[in-house]
């Protein structure tokens, strides 16, 4: 017992550098093998600067080594980025020099590999990469305090002492009564130090975890104590646009992969629509209102509508674990030990590797594909789709769909785009369009930077389609989602399971089986759920409404208040499926059992009684219009 007490009095007697020293020791041995920190010191040493005894990467070393694309510009940012986590967990140290121990630390946190070591550590690192991209305004929080005019007359004539208020607003006074900026809105590091004494709601889970693993929980409250709390901090937009062209580029990385490749693929016109997604996702964080997000918006969005979008990191900066300069696949041999044969370290495949996407849709590109990336795990998207139905190519009916989709066994994407109708209804076919629903009651959505009214919405299915005569289909995993011109992801809900309609109607997310007959003194309008995507039986127009009192199948916006409905013409349909050969194969063979069928009832020789013959096929179900109960899909 004094024993534990006497290592717990040196625990809290040590600096914060012997700390973080302990800690980088304990991530190289618990987080990597002896391998992967063979590699790691390898590049870090090869590419490394020295003055006064210090190696250290600088920030045209660290871009070069990742090949961060110059022509999106976060190379900063991905440097300031590795100062602020290089510093972890003592925020009061950043920004750090890259020396090899922050460069460790930086690694363990953006490849999410400190698991091993931070036991009660979350397992995701949003809030610390927060933190990291963050800069600190006090004239944009609620904290600063403004000194009244008197206080800084009072400053002027030398009268300081006789004021009667705290030391900031005092140093606030000051430094106006100077003429120069208010020293409290000057700062740019979301950990520069402040004394603010509010509740501390912000403590870092995974610090707290790092701190706990060494036994030093009171050196990180006292550097805390320091700490500028992360509620008064924003990521300027301009900064937040460039890290998410970024993060569309790396989503589809491999952990051996040069970002080179992908780089190649930055022409105008590609960085053109990188810019078009990043302000989709942007506006759904509502710049327009502020400077900068704010860690309450991003502590809500990122989970619910965006929670894979930092998930390239990883790959990207696991290349520091595999060093060009070493070739551990020939034995090596001592003089002095037994020869061992070394492990392989798996090098990037000279053949071209099978394309992201097999080919590009009206709607779907290599740009959406990242950004569905972002709440769709890569894994089940990159080189995994295959276009089941293209408006554009097969017609737009529902006999089309029927025909292309019915026999894909797996999950599948919806995307539909189009221009948003008039408040007034033009034309005849819009007219027969809007006598279909019910009144409008709300306004249209948000239009973001997009002033032509155009939108685009989708639909993850969990399930095979099929026709739903009395139910619905879909599961849990059904995801509603808007992506342009803002990005929102609408999770299923088990309020009602009114996930997926196909019928002679429409097609329906979130709308209940529309009635077999009409019953007296109900509306014979469309029924539309609270959260819904509805596409009329001739697939020419659709709707999607957001109601935000919720009850239906999916979760209203978490992000949003208000309702809005958003009426519009479809420009483009389309539906692809996720999966491999395997699935596709099922599929064709699918495909071929029906065109066998089909061809034997061709083929069916009738005997002298024709009409006997036939009523005994027709008792089979070999001929005959036996569905004509659910209607026609033509």
């Amino acid at each position: 017992m004094g024993q534990g007490h006497s290592d717990e009095h040196v625990a809290h007697n040590v600096s914060t550098e012997q700390l973080s020293h302990e800690l980088a020791l304990r991530f190289a041995k618990k987080c990597f093998t002896p391998l992967e920190i063979t590699h790691f010191k390898d590049v870090f040493r090869s590419l490394a600067d020295e003055q006064d005894g210090v190696h250290y990467w600088k920030e045209e070393t660290l871009c070069r080594f990742l090949v961060i694309p110059d022509a999106l510009g976060p190379g900063p940012l991905i440097y300031q980025m590795a100062t602020y986590l290089g510093a972890f967990p003592f925020p009061s140290l950043a920004p750090s020099i890259l020396t090899i121990e922050a460069l460790l630390k930086v690694v363990v946190i953006m490849t999410e590999r400190y698991g091993t070591v931070l036991k009660r550590g979350r397992a995701d690192r949003n809030k610390l990469l927060f933190r990291s991209l963050a800069v600190f305004d006090r004239r944009m929080s609620s904290v600063y305090e403004k000194p009244p005019q008197e206080i800084i007359d009072a400053v002027r004539e030398g009268k300081s002492e006789k004021v009667d208020t705290s030391d900031a607003v005092l140093e606030e006074a000051r430094s106006q009564a100077a003429g120069e900026e208010p020293k409290s809105a000057l700062g740019f590091a979301i950990d520069k130090p402040s004394n603010d004494e509010e509740e501390d709601e912000d403590d870092d889970e995974l610090a707290l975890a790092a701190l706990d693993s060494l036994d030093a929980i009171e050196v990180f409250k006292y550097d805390q104590r320091a700490d500028t709390k992360i509620h008064h901090a924003q990521i300027p937009v301009d900064n937040f646009c460039r890290l998410i062209m970024l993060l569309l580029v790396i989503a589809p990385l491999d952990s051996q992969e040069s970002l080179s490749r992908h780089a190649e693929r930055l022409t105008p016109v590609r960085l053109e629509r990188l810019k078009q997604v990043a302000d989709s996702i942007l506006w759904s964080f509502t710049p327009e209102k502020n400077a900068g997000i704010f860690y309450q918006s991003f502590n809500k969005i990122i989970p619910a509508s965006l929670p894979h979008m930092f998930d390239g990191l990883n790959p990207l900066f696991e290349h520091f674990l595999f060093s060009k300069n070493i070739d551990l696949s020939k034995r090596r041999r001592s003089s002095t030990s037994q020869a061992v044969t070394s492990p392989t370290v798996p090098q990037v495949p000279d053949t071209l590797l099978e394309p992201l996407l097999p080919r590009e849709g009206d709607i779907l590109n290599l740009d959406i594909l990242c950004q569905l990336s972002f709440f769709i795990k890569g894994s089940n998207l990159f080189r995994r789709l295959r276009p089941l139905y293209l408006g554009a190519d097969a017609g737009f009916s529902l006999g089309s769909i029927e025909q292309k989709v019915f026999n894909w066994r797996a999950p599948s994407i919806l995307l539909v785009f189009g221009t948003r109708l008039s408040s007034t209804p033009e034309g005849t076919r819009e007219r027969s369009f809007a006598d279909t629903l019910p009144t409008k009651r709300f306004t249209d959505g948000a239009s973001g930077n997009n002033s032509n009214g155009r939108v685009v919405f989708g639909a993850y299915i969990d399930v095979p389609w099929k026709h739903t005569y009395k139910e619905a289909i879909g599961g849990s995993e059904m995801l509603l989602f808007q992506l342009s011109p803002l990005h929102e992801v609408f999770r299923a809900s088990t309020i009602s399971r009114d996930y997926l309609t196909f019928t002679k109607t429409g097609v329906g997310f979130g709308c209940p089986p529309p009635r077999a007959k009409p019953v007296s003194g109900l509306s014979s309008h469309t029924a539309l759920g609270p959260v819904s995507l509805m596409l009329d039986s001739s697939l020419e127009f659709g709707v999607f409404t957001h109601d935000s009192t919720g009850g239906g199948s999916f979760h209203p916006s978490q992000t949003r208040n208000g309702d809005w409905q958003d009426r519009f013409e479809i420009e483009s349909l389309e539906i692809w499926g996720c999966g491999g050969d395997e699935e596709a194969e099922r599929q064709r063979a699918a495909w071929a059992f029906e065109e066998r069928e089909a061809e034997a009832r061709r083929n069916l020789k009738l005997g002298k009684d024709r009409e006997a013959d036939r009523a005994l096929l027709e008792m089979a179900g070999l001929v005959g219009n036996h569905n004509a109960s659910g209607g026609s899909m033509g």
